[in-house]
């Protein structure tokens, strides 16, 4: 919504702006397709020839959401919370029924209750993956703490590959832009004969690939990059939750204080409340006596 909103106000004052103080649109639309096919081509295959294939495939992903926003929502970390209370409580109390849910956690009747969390792969991984170290009996918890610090940074490296690739492109489209500038001002020294009224307009044609190279980077690009770049961050939140408490785990803390360190640790704007997080758990004891 705000982003729609946003580029609403940069198309009204930038162009109410330029025609308020006297500008004419009908130069800019004359030279709009041509020097949109020069820059927005250049810039496309820049971008295939810099990326492969799966990054090309996920920009278009990511600009929807850039403007959906992160995809993990308040009740989504509760129910987080809930799920690996109810996997530590299971691995203390009855470690070989812990096996049914971390070895095929699709058919889980356990993680089945949070259908969001389960049909993310990379979350559903990341649990059964640390609760199975876990009930190796690692001697050195330091090592698996390790391990997931490294797997959640590389993930995060890998998410903002995208958002990246997208930045790169608003690099370079201003020096795009001065390019079919300077194409349309070889055409205009060609045309230098003609009458100062024409080689104006030609002039001012050229100039709109200058105008357009900057407008589109800074204008588009680049905000959408970086909206793009802080709804990862704000999505990777949810798998720092889930190696707070599994580390919390490792230590052998109560499986309630391994889940208020996951709480406490999480950002406040989708942290649950105590007391919504203990009536939810309260239930799960309630379904399990």
């Amino acid at each position: 919504m705000f982003g729609a909103i946003g580029f609403v106000v940069i198309f009204a004052m930038v162009f109410g702006g330029y025609v308020a103080a006297g500008g004419k649109l009908a130069i800019i639309f004359h030279s709009l397709p041509f020097e949109m096919m020069m820059i927005g081509g250049a810039a496309t295959g820049a971008f295939l020839i810099s990326n492969d294939l799966a990054t090309v495939k996920g920009s278009a992903r990511g600009v929807v959401t850039a403007f959906r926003g992160p995809r993990w929502k308040p009740a989504d970390f509760r129910d987080l919370l809930c799920l690996l209370f109810e996997l530590i409580r299971i691995a203390r109390s009855n470690p070989v029924a812990l096996e049914e849910h971390i070895e095929n956690p699709s058919s889980s009747p356990l993680f089945s209750r949070y259908p969001r969390i389960q049909a993310d792969h990379e979350a559903v991984e990341l649990i059964c993956d640390t609760m199975r170290a876990a009930s190796m009996n690692y001697d050195d918890p330091h090592q698996v703490e390790e391990v997931l610090d490294k797997r959640v940074e590389l993930q995060l490296h890998h998410q903002l590959h995208v958002s990246h690739a997208l930045q790169s492109v608003a690099d370079g489209l201003p020096a795009l832009g001065i390019v079919a500038a300077v194409l349309g001002v070889i055409k205009t020294m060609g045309s230098i004969d003609q009458p100062p009224e024409i080689l104006g307009k030609m002039i001012g044609g050229a100039l709109v690939g200058t105008f357009l190279g900057v407008f589109l980077a800074y204008g588009f690009v680049s905000p959408i990059a970086a909206r793009l770049k802080t709804v990862i961050e704000e999505d990777q939140h949810f798998y720092t939750l889930i190696r707070e408490v599994l580390v919390a785990n490792l230590y052998n803390h109560p499986a309630n204080i391994c889940i208020e360190v996951g709480r406490q640790n999480t950002p406040h704007a989708v942290r649950p409340s105590f007391g919504d997080l203990e009536e939810a758990l309260r239930n799960l004891r309630k379904e399990a006596a």
